[in-house]
């Protein structure tokens, strides 16, 4: 008997409690909705109690110290809802995202402190810490970066101490705030962690309240500059600073070329801030998209060039072929088709450009991806010597393109080129290789890389650029006196302008270490084990 009391009494809680003030939250806000919209004027001089970032003068801030909220302030995103997801479909599963986006209905009538447990519950729960790490290092930068508040980030990164309080999740957002605006101190909600996994809890602390945090904090010492937005909470949060301003959304969005450092690296599948809206039609496209990228997948495979290129066309692939295609080689050897690094589609888009089949040489290499390649691909070793006889063998039985970056970048950047490749042959075709995606990247660092291939193919309308440059002159090759270090640089120069991308030295370790934490070498016991001097200098098709 003690059961089915205890459940009704749930139940009577759940009605009573959790529904009914629901409902009336639902309604008061839709009130308020209401009479702010009857009331243009009263939404006017709220948001006009403090001055605009805009008018907060730069000079002599050294020595200053600012506080702000990240959200709302720092982002001109209005909601962090899509940060949540970003989290709950990288570092968790599609499976944990499509459960969050079914949460959004309850969230929009709950305040906002049972929001954000609601929220934290979801993504948070029985999620690995070192998969939230990962995601913070490698995915969310790209996004914070793109939706950073110019105006709020200039005034920021004038001040000497900045100090941040949010009520999101610290481990969100800690890391880019402190790697990339050098944020001082991020005082944040704290999650609680059991043996490595997230509980879904938070700490006994709860929700972060800013006002109380910077009291505890700063005590009677108040901070010099507090930027904040117009919600009740941040006018009360920046009412406790010596000068006061509010970030105005409307601000321009941060240039790449402002960013505080570069962002080359990058990862996760998602190529769209993940909004309610967004991720709806994502999961709604997702069965079509499946079936739409077996189509395209089969099509290459099975079907000649042109007809493979009309259907695929027709499928919303879009395909453009740029400049001329070279002519046979005068010797006995192959063309050496030298390319940047996309995707591991390179050498299919580039074979079916050229209109017939090409050997490609790859580098870790999933067995799915080499299975339903349709042209041939074969592996190296990274023992440079050995690597250059099988080259030197596979030119002279036709045409070959290498990939000398030896892995894929996704944003308008070159990485270091190898100089094997210029060792081998004196025809030698730079082949400016592109792509754009609207829902999903082709390319990944820590996740499955034999779906690389499903997942470019799934985006509604996968764009390829082959751009054919003219031969390397003879002069500018190895044959022609120059140093194959030489002639490598000078082909990536060649690429980048091309391209409109910009040169960098830096290698596939250096992504990897930075996206995955690995050196990005793939273990193979038949493989044989490389040694430091030539681990770097590989090349091929990579994811």
């Amino acid at each position: 008997m003690v059961f089915p009391i205890v459940l009704l009494k749930l139940a009577d809680w759940v009605l009573c409690q959790l529904l009914a003030n629901s409902c009336y939250r639902a309604a008061r806000k839709i009130g308020n909705y209401g009479f702010l919209f009857r009331n243009p004027s009263f939404r006017s001089h709220q948001s006009s109690m403090y001055p605009s970032v805009s008018k907060c003068p730069w000079e002599g801030r050294a020595t200053k110290t600012l506080v702000c909220d990240i959200h709302g302030t720092l982002l001109k995103t209005p909601s962090f809802f899509p940060y949540f997801m970003l989290v709950a479909f990288e570092g968790g599963s599609i499976l944990r995202a499509l459960f969050l986006l079914l949460t959004c209905p309850i969230l929009w009538v709950l305040n906002h402190e049972l929001r954000m447990r609601a929220m934290v519950f979801v993504t948070f729960c029985g999620l690995r810490l070192k998969d939230m790490e990962c995601v913070g290092r490698a995915v969310l930068p790209k996004f914070y970066l793109e939706n950073l508040n110019l105006q709020a980030y200039e005034v920021l990164v004038s001040t000497g101490r900045r100090v941040v309080f949010t009520s999101v999740p610290r481990v969100m957002v800690e890391g880019f705030l402190k790697d990339y605006l050098r944020v001082n101190d991020v005082v944040g909600t704290e999650l609680h962690v059991v043996g490595g996994y997230f509980t879904g809890l938070l700490t006994d602390s709860g929700v972060l309240v800013k006002h109380k945090a910077l009291r505890e904090i700063f005590g009677e010492s108040a901070p010099d500059i507090g930027i904040g937005g117009c919600s009740l909470h941040d006018q009360l949060f920046i009412s406790l600073c010596k000068e006061a301003y509010v970030a105005n959304n409307a601000s321009s969005v941060m240039p790449r070329e402002k960013y505080p450092k570069p962002l080359i690296f990058h990862d996760g599948r998602l190529a769209f801030l993940p909004t309610p809206a967004a991720t709806l039609a994502m999961f709604l496209w997702l069965p079509l998209g499946l079936v739409l990228a077996i189509f395209r997948l089969l099509a290459g495979i099975l079907l000649p060039y042109k007809l493979a290129i009309f259907l695929g066309c027709g499928s919303g692939v879009n395909l453009i072929v740029k400049g001329f295609k070279p002519s046979r080689s005068r010797n006995e050897k192959g063309v050496l088709y030298v390319c940047s690094h996309r995707t591991l589609l390179d050498p299919v888009f580039l074979s079916t450009a050229l209109e017939k089949p090409v050997t490609a040489v790859t580098y870790s290499l999933s067995k799915m991806s080499e299975v339903i390649a349709p042209i041939k691909t074969v592996r190296l070793t990274r023992d440079r010597s050995q690597d250059g006889e099988t080259m030197q063998r596979l030119l002279s039985e036709g045409d070959l393109v290498v990939c000398p970056e030896g892995t894929t970048c996704r944003e308008p950047y070159l990485l270091r080129f190898s100089s094997l490749f210029a060792e081998l042959a004196d025809e030698i075709v730079p082949v400016a290789m592109n792509t754009h995606v609207t829902m999903f990247y082709g390319t990944t660092a820590s996740g499955l890389k034999c779906l690389d291939p499903i997942f470019f193919l799934m985006n509604p309308s996968p764009g390829y650029s082959v751009e054919f440059l003219e031969k390397v002159p003879r002069e500018l090759t190895c044959a022609g006196g120059m140093s194959s270090f030489e002639v490598a640089n000078h082909i990536q120069k060649q690429l980048a302008d091309a391209l409109g991308f910009e040169c960098t030295n830096l290698t596939r370790r250096d992504k990897y270490l930075m996206l995955a934490g690995n050196e990005g070498v793939v273990p193979d016991d038949k493989r044989k084990k490389p040694n430091k001097s030539n681990s770097l200098d590989t090349q091929g098709v990579v994811a």
